[in-house]
């Protein structure tokens, strides 16, 4: 029998919805070709998106579909997203209505880039020695400007921590998917990181309401990470994808969760780096000094 999933205070409707259309994403599904394997409507599917979810074997035949496991599309322990697509769409979501993102990434935030990021990404992504389908990337690149879209309409609180080894590395090999490009092509490109981090340091200096950046010169985690804290409940959400010089959107699996000791724990990690951080001017003066020396 197709039992209905149980209401309480554990079942976030919305949440499940949200999982679903992130891991449609991530597959390259389109809500048709779901619904006709399924049996139901196309708009039963975008419904299902929305929260409107009550049946456990609908959900877990939906998990199987998609190649995730009924555990993580209930958000049960950790979702895990193998697709850089499924992890952005998941980004996007949490990121909408967060009162305060804790953020870590390598080199810097996409939020931070320039208008012309998006454009090098693009040409990164392309030349990479193992290119990304045309498709992954269009549909990467629609998810992160819609993320930096709507980051410029309504900004919530975000603490930005920067790796200062990392930014050195960015401007060494510049805007680069592979290492065997013309010399001049790599001047460009090099050119092209350092006018990313001369935005950096501008906001550094101008210290926008909402936006804290902390440049870090130290030991710094491998992975990127945020914390996204949300009316009632908070996550952690690593990655392993990058998108600053030879991005990687192909390998690794990214990870989701709420569990109260791994937001604690990430919590008092991103609070101990504040710390010792270079903030507003001094930040600005670091970032100076780092670029005339490369």
């Amino acid at each position: 029998m197709d039992a209905p999933i149980a209401a309480g205070p554990m079942v976030d409707f919305v949440e499940i919805g949200n999982r679903l259309r992130a891991y449609r994403l991530g597959a390259g599904m389109r809500a048709e070709a779901i619904a006709e394997q399924l049996g139901v409507s196309r708009a039963a599917i975008y419904r299902m998106e929305k929260g409107d979810i009550v049946k456990i074997e609908t959900l877990g035949r939906l998990a199987q579909l998609l190649g995730t496991s009924l555990a993580s599309m209930l958000g049960v322990e950790s979702e895990y997203y193998y697709s850089a697509v499924a992890y952005i769409e998941r980004m996007r979501q949490l990121e909408h209505g967060a009162t305060r993102i804790l953020a870590h990434f390598e080199p810097i935030s996409y939020l931070l880039t320039s208008p012309d990021y998006a454009g090098h990404l693009r040409q990164m992504l392309a030349e990479s020695p193992q290119p990304a389908p045309a498709t992954t990337i269009d549909a990467l690149l629609d998810l992160l400007e819609e993320r930096k879209q709507s980051f410029a309409r309504s900004v919530p609180p975000i603490t930005s921590l920067i790796d200062l080894r990392s930014l050195e590395r960015f401007v060494h090999f510049g805007l680069v998917g592979r290492l065997d490009l013309p010399p001049a092509v790599r001047m460009e490109r090099s050119l092209a990181a350092r006018r990313e981090i001369e935005r950096v340091i501008d906001l550094l200096d101008a210290q926008p309401i909402g936006l804290q950046i902390g440049i870090v010169d130290g030991s710094m985690p491998n992975a990127t990470f945020q914390v996204f804290e949300r009316p009632g409940k908070a996550y952690v959400a690593t990655s392993p994808f990058r998108f600053g010089e030879f991005p990687n959107v192909s390998t690794g699996i990214a990870t989701v969760t709420a569990a109260p000791e791994a937001v604690r724990l990430y919590t008092t990690m991103v609070n101990d780096l504040w710390q010792r951080a270079y903030k507003g001017r001094d930040g600005a003066a670091l970032l100076r000094r780092m670029l005339n020396s490369v």
